[in-house]
């Protein structure tokens, strides 16, 4: 099976940080808590590593574990961390076809600072991530099975509807995982193009931000989910999400970006688990308890292989426990990709744990 994947690649500087060493001040009224950094201070830390990653390539390496014929279509700069992609790709097996060269802007870069519960802050540099152009897609690479696009920053964002409509000429299978940035400075165009995807992969957060276009067009509130009798419900099925002012139950938010097209809405809650829209049902799936060292790349990880396996057509319990396997290995190491499981491995945790992993499922 080809795959193609499109998006951000990136070289992440990883510094962690001793808990002693850097105040955490967390909001009592919000899901927000901040690192602070004393100015002018030098800070001790307790390692600096550095790492290739961006959604692209940190899909396109998920999916070559898991034994798919992958490629990347990503914007480089001309330096040195160009090298340093290129050659981790093709390491990986991941074929560098389609990665251009661009000497208008270096390549991406981030720095991640990591402490306490290891949620790291990350400065960015987009770079040549921007660059992307209508004339980069060319027709010949969608020429596969699955193209995943991974999210677009800022200017490559416009491209995001022709990349669509190139891979559903091909017959492609179409996953994408949008960032904020996206959906909130282009959120009309995204959600006009959900017609032809048939897998959005989002976290809560970014869930929210498509909150205020999904109540102008299906309306506010909306049904809650049954639970049994003293069951305890996953926070999203109480909380719901939240945008603009508006608020939408869970069942409700799957209902409407279900009716602009995509057959599978998944939507990550972190520690919380995860839920799978389908048409006839909603499957939540608890997480893995992990010592987590690093959370960067656990969304990459988790929709990557979610995509891998219904490409491949795996049931949706099937993908969503091997997607959690994945990402459960990927924040037991502190960057984005050496945690990153093959088929074969996946499948060997799933029967050892399968029990820890029981599936609650809602039907329409």
């Amino acid at each position: 099976m080809k795959v193609l994947t499109i998006g951000g690649a990136m070289i992440d500087t990883i510094a962690i940080i001793a808990d002693n060493r850097i105040e955490r001040m967390a909001m009592l009224n919000a899901d927000t808590s901040f690192l602070l950094l004393e100015e002018g201070r030098k800070t001790e830390a307790l390692d600096i590593s550095t790492h290739v990653g961006g959604g692209a390539v940190n899909a396109a390496v998920a999916m070559a574990r898991l034994g798919l014929d992958v490629s990347a279509l990503v914007k480089l700069g001309t330096d040195h961390r160009a090298e340093m992609v290129l050659s981790h790709l093709q390491s990986e097996g991941v074929s560098t076809r389609w990665a251009m060269r661009d000497a208008r802007a270096p390549t991406g870069a981030s720095v991640l600072v990591s402490s306490h519960d290891r949620n790291a802050a990350i400065f960015t540099f987009r770079g040549a991530n921007t660059l992307l152009g209508e004339e980069d897609l060319r027709g010949d690479a969608f020429g596969v099975d699955a193209v995943y696009i991974s999210s677009l920053s800022n200017e490559s964002a416009d491209t995001f509807p022709t990349i669509v409509s190139k891979a559903k000429a091909n017959g492609a299978l179409i996953a994408t995982n949008p960032r904020v940035r996206q959906l909130s400075s282009r959120g009309t165009a995204f959600q006009e193009a959900l017609g032809k995807i048939d897998i959005i992969a989002i976290n809560r957060s970014e869930a929210d931000v498509l909150v205020p276009g999904l109540v102008a067009r299906f309306g506010e509130g909306g049904r809650a989910l049954d639970l049994a009798p003293g069951e305890t419900p996953p926070r999203l099925v109480v909380r719901g999400f939240s945008g603009g002012g508006h608020d939408m139950t869970l069942a409700s938010f799957f209902d409407a970006v279900r009716r602009l097209g995509p057959r599978f809405v998944v939507v990550t809650d972190g520690r919380h688990g995860s839920f799978i829209g389908t048409a006839n049902s909603i499957v939540y799936c608890p997480v893995i308890e992990t010592k987590v060292v690093g959370t960067a790349g656990a969304g990459d990880a988790f929709n990557a292989t979610f995509t891998a396996y219904v490409a491949r057509g795996a049931s949706v319990g099937d993908a969503v426990r091997a997607a959690t396997v994945n990402a459960a290995s990927v924040v037991a190491h502190i960057d984005t990709q050496t945690g990153l499981l093959s088929r074969d491995e996946i499948a060997k945790r799933i029967e050892a744990i399968k029990d820890a992993l029981p599936l609650r499922t809602w039907s329409h």
